[in-house]
């Protein structure tokens, strides 16, 4: 099976983690980046007219894609990874499962959280926007190994 390993990272925590992910099972890698960037303004959370803060407020938003050059086609499973921000996945990563036809294809979520889990709702939101079959989602420290993430990646592949 071909993988493919999306992620958005607003700090460069998720990135990391994606970048080692991919690496560890052989798979290309996409940045999900937002067509205007997130300042450290927009990512207040403590603001309540924040940028961040009224994105994740509003369930249906979609913040626009810089780019919809993702290889998903090439792929039978698409790792999504993003941040836990306010107990959900970042508004932009809802965009990206909006933005592809995932027919056929498994999704499977990671996210990286210093406290926070992966959630139960992930999924099913997941499954609904993208309208393809959700295979698994876990939540890793930074600081997992490559050889952490490949156990738990090849049991999708």
């Amino acid at each position: 099976m071909k993988a493919l390993v999306t992620y958005f990272s607003a700090s460069g925590v998720t990135a990391e983690l994606a970048k080692r992910l991919a690496q560890a099972i052989g798979a290309p890698e996409y940045e999900i980046r937002p067509a205007a960037p997130y300042t450290k303004a927009d990512l207040d959370w403590t603001n309540k007219q924040s940028r961040s803060t009224l994105e994740m407020s509003d369930k249906s938003c979609r913040p626009e894609l810089a780019d919809k050059d993702a290889p998903v086609a090439d792929a039978d499973v698409v790792f999504v990874g993003y941040p836990v921000w306010w107990y959900r996945e970042p508004s932009i990563v809802d965009s990206f499962l909006a933005a592809y036809d995932f027919t056929g294809k498994s999704v499977v979520l990671f996210a990286t959280s210093g406290s926070s889990g992966i959630g139960e709702e992930a999924p099913q939101r997941a499954a609904e926007i993208s309208k393809a079959e959700v295979k698994g989602a876990e939540r890793f420290p930074a600081s997992a190994s490559a050889e952490e993430l490949k156990a738990w990646a090849e049991k999708f592949l």
